[in-house]
């Protein structure tokens, strides 16, 4: 629909198959492994990743359709993510990549669909945070998110 919409989706998207052809690279050794940032395995921070996109994405729409989105804390995500870690731990590459391929696809289709106008729109995400825009979501939760996790990732297999 939108120019800014389509631009998101292909950033998006290249970030994405970056990150599935990082995850493709890495040995069984390095899966297993502990990322210093996050202190969880690589396979569960791929996954994280892997499994973000879609609520995400629910986010990213409703604050475009104008929705009130739910009661959420940091708190409430920062409990989520480290149960996640625990029970991910050990997930296999295969899962990790297939769920990530799916995801990403779903997130580049809904924000290609996104108008400039729906990118605008704002609404709280997290209680007791000043509101964000889905744009913002977009930069932060989407694409910040990936390079923030895999950046991690590679700085833990590499060194």
């Amino acid at each position: 629909m939108g120019a800014k919409g389509e631009a998101y989706a292909k950033q998006f998207q290249a970030k994405a198959e970056e990150a599935a052809a990082t995850v493709e690279k890495l040995s069984d050794a390095d899966w297993r492994k502990t990322t210093a940032a996050e202190k969880w395995t690589v396979a569960a921070t791929a996954h994280h990743i892997a499994r973000s996109f879609e609520p995400i994405t629910g986010m990213i729409q409703g604050l475009a359709a104008g929705r009130t989105l739910p009661h959420f804390t940091p708190q409430m995500l920062d409990e989520m993510n480290a149960q996640h870690a625990k029970e991910f731990a050990g997930c296999s590459k295969a899962e990790t990549l297939a769920l990530h391929r799916k995801g990403a696809t779903a997130t580049a289709d809904v924000l290609r669909g996104l108008s400039d106008a729906e990118l605008a729109k704002s609404g709280t995400v997290f209680a007791g945070v000043p509101p964000m825009s889905a744009e913002d979501v977009i930069k932060r939760a989407l694409l910040g998110h990936i390079d923030e996790h895999f950046g991690s990732i590679r700085k833990t297999v590499s060194g």
